[in-house]
């Protein structure tokens, strides 16, 4: 699933075409993808002009001079393509702009959305209600962090993948940032001292930050719109290194937890 640098990633190239452009043509082609399109979409958006683009956890937004805001979830394997030569059977939405771009949102699995949302009601809406602070701005500190996990007990990666304790964190840069921190991720959230979560704070920005300067990582469906593939998957410490040589010299692990692989080292994550 496409996480918070992929979906950085898309809302910046979505901005290189879309920024101040008038959308000349809106079509869905089909009803509904994880969930039913508004139906009013084509007719709230043709003709708009997009005025901002930014991103929240994981879903990236499209603001409009109308007061309606897009927004839109990758879900598993989503991305936008940008000028396509054709489309396909997977290209759900199709935009066309007054400088005769072209973009369509393609989703072979389909388990991505699609909402439509007045400007001024975007942070009421449910999915961004309960949501914690974005982990690269100034408000997620480590004092921010403690406060969430105190007397937790749950391991830290699980309670870094909960969205309520910090938004748009995933499997992978979980996993790389506790390696980065040095920090165990089966160690008990209320656990870590102050001194431990100020390193996992400067890691999970390092982290995400490098993955958004290399475009993201590949994975399976991911690309950038560009049609470029991200290319931080070559510069991971741990995930899917099983095996293979941690930074520190020890051997990378693995282990499975909910489901989900955890890539990490027994030698330095204490």
């Amino acid at each position: 699933m496409p996480e918070l640098p992929e979906v950085e990633t898309t809302v910046r190239g979505l901005a290189s075409v879309l920024e101040g452009r008038r959308l000349t043509s809106v079509e869905p082609r089909r009803a509904d993808l994880r969930r039913v399109i508004p139906p009013d979409l084509r007719q709230r958006l043709a003709g708009a002009r997009v005025i901002g683009l930014r991103r929240r956890a994981k879903y990236g937004l499209i603001d409009t001079d109308r007061g309606d805001t897009l927004i839109f979830h990758l879900g598993m394997s989503g991305r936008w393509r940008i000028d396509p030569e054709s489309l396909g059977p997977h290209d759900h939405l199709v935009i066309e702009t007054d400088e005769g771009r072209r973009l369509s949102l393609a989703d072979p699995r389909r388990f991505g959305s699609l909402d439509l949302m007045l400007t001024e009601a975007v942070e009421s809406w449910p999915p961004f209600r309960a949501l914690g602070p974005e982990p690269l701005a100034s408000d997620f500190t480590a004092k921010v962090l403690a406060v969430a996990l105190e007397r937790r007990i749950a391991p830290i990666k699980a309670m870094l993948l909960d969205q309520r304790i910090v938004a748009g964190l995933g499997n992978i840069y979980v996993c790389e940032a506790l390696n980065m921190a040095h920090v165990a991720p089966t160690r008990a959230g209320g656990d870590l001292r102050l001194t431990e979560l100020k390193r996992l704070v400067t890691a999970i920005r390092a982290i995400l930050v490098s993955a958004i300067e290399a475009g993201g990582s590949t994975l399976r469906d991911y690309a950038r719109p560009d049609g470029e593939l991200g290319y931080f998957s070559k510069q991971f410490r741990v995930y899917g290194r099983e095996g293979e040589a941690c930074p520190c010299g020890g051997v990378v692990e693995r282990r499975v937890d909910s489901g989900r692989s955890t890539f990490h080292c027994a030698a330095c994550q204490h």
